[in-house]
């Protein structure tokens, strides 16, 4: 399933990682450094399982488990603030 981007949202790169426009509503969304990794391979096609897999490989002490529900997380989050088209 392609992940993408709502048309109407900008992003641009930070010292701390990304922030997320939303020209709809003129409201801003702070990504840290994880987040962004995220964001980007799902952007880039990687299937969400896949980043989690990611994840635990970067952080040695981060559960499989636990990546899995910070990536489902993120994702949820995107979709209820109509960011992202999936």
């Amino acid at each position: 399933m392609p992940f993408s981007l709502r048309g109407d949202v900008s992003a641009a790169h930070s010292i701390d990682g990304m922030v997320l426009l939303d020209e709809r509503t003129g409201r801003y969304w702070q990504l840290n450094a994880t987040a962004t990794l995220v964001l980007r391979a799902l952007l880039c096609g990687a299937a969400p399982g896949e980043v989690a897999k990611r994840l635990t490989g970067d952080h040695p002490g981060l559960s499989a488990e636990q990546a899995d529900r910070d990536v489902a997380g993120l994702l949820a989050a995107l979709r209820r603030a109509g960011l992202v088209m999936s």
